[in-house]
């Protein structure tokens, strides 16, 4: 990478975080998020990411591990916080019925068996996996879709972990600050994948990138990251002019060939397709920006009878791994952000750097009208 002390590089997030660029990897859920990928960034100066939110306890242990052995440089990993009404009891066999119901031609269409439809495993719950990822201590551990209870926050400083929660609005983000994490993400309605809306309804809170950051930016004192249709240095320019202290890219580095993301998905991003994006509940329950495909936009008609999250995400799994191991797109949950068709096939070292160098072509930019 280029000389890492340049002074738009200098400030508050590389400071806090120990960064030499201010930018952050996007953390993938879903199994999207790869260790090679999140130690390519955080070895070229950004802060890698690894979204942990699928993952058992001892599978959190085992991970931050892993990752400090790839890796001497910071690096974060990523849980989602349980809305409460996710956290309520089961829904009783008439629903999970008609759950199952909705989905059930897609399935016998793959052949997919659909004896477990009824019956899905049940997800990890948040209380363990936060435990087990205190106890592994790793550099930075950031949030979404709302804010840990104190108790969390105040482990995490005993254990010197720093900590990053994700706004989708300026009240969210006074919120963050408020209950003492170190930065927040200002995550706009241009990105790729769940939406964390956790203050409003997620239809109140689509706010795009470059009005929240300012906003943000203005009212909170805390380092401020910019997220959502990010994908080259002229973003990240942009938003350290509208007052950004980093930026936080997810669809460009999902595209590189380290991540997690099948080759059919990859190829979609780097297509035409990726042009147009959705928000759709199809795939998991929750609000999320993906490239249209069969899956959603059949799926359409059914949103509003749709399990909610967790359990739409554990219902469809089978579905997707199955198209994505058989090169069906549409059936994948294409997660992209609106900058998707920025991205091209590299490796995600090549891409940071070109991230540092479109960046400081973009700062030296004159104003249009300027000599």
């Amino acid at each position: 990478m280029t000389d890492g002390k340049r002074s738009w590089a200098r400030g508050r997030l590389a400071e806090l975080l120990d960064l030499e660029v201010p930018i952050v990897q996007g953390p993938f859920g879903g199994g999207l998020s790869s260790v090679a990928l999140t130690s390519a960034v955080s070895e070229g100066g950004g802060l890698g990411s690894y979204g942990g939110h699928i993952l058992t306890p001892d599978g959190i242990g085992a991970l931050v591990s892993e990752l400090q052995k790839a890796t001497a440089r910071p690096f974060a990993v990523n849980l989602w916080v349980p809305h409460p009404e996710e956290a309520a009891a089961s829904p009783d066999r008439d629903r999970m019925a008609r759950y199952a119901g909705l989905l059930r031609p897609w399935f016998e269409e793959l052949g997919l068996p659909t004896d477990r439809l009824e019956e899905p495993p049940p997800a990890p719950g948040f209380d363990e996996q936060i435990d087990a990822l205190l106890a592994a201590e790793p550099p930075v551990i950031s949030f979404v879709m709302g804010i840990p209870e104190a108790r969390v926050l105040d482990e995490a400083r005993r254990r010197g972990i720093r900590t990053v929660g994700t706004a989708t609005t300026v009240e969210e983000a006074l919120a963050i600050e408020a209950a003492g994490m170190d930065a927040v993400v200002a995550s706009g309605s241009d990105a790729g994948g769940h939406r964390g809306s956790f203050l409003r309804p997620v239809n109140e809170s689509l706010v795009g990138t470059f009005s929240l950051v300012p906003q943000v930016a203005q009212a909170v004192s805390i380092p401020v990251v910019a997220a959502g249709g990010i994908a080259d240095g002229r973003g990240i320019a942009a938003a350290l002019t509208l007052g950004a202290d980093g930026v936080q890219i997810g669809t460009g580095f999902l595209a590189t060939e380290e991540s997690g993301a099948s080759a059919i998905h990859r190829a979609v991003l780097h297509g035409p397709d990726a042009r147009t994006t959705v928000l759709t509940r199809a795939f998991s329950g929750r609000l999320a920006r993906a490239i249209p495909n069969r899956f959603t936009r059949e799926a359409l008609a059914y949103e509003s009878e749709l399990a909610p999250y967790p359990l739409q995400y554990t219902l469809t799994r089978p579905l997707r791994t199955a198209a994505a191991e058989r090169g069906l797109a549409d059936y994948v949950n294409l997660w992209s952000g609106q900058a998707a068709a920025l991205t091209r096939p590299r490796g995600a070292r090549a891409y940071l750097d070109e991230l540092v160098v479109g960046t400081e072509a973009a700062l030296r930019r004159p104003a249009p009208g300027h000599d």
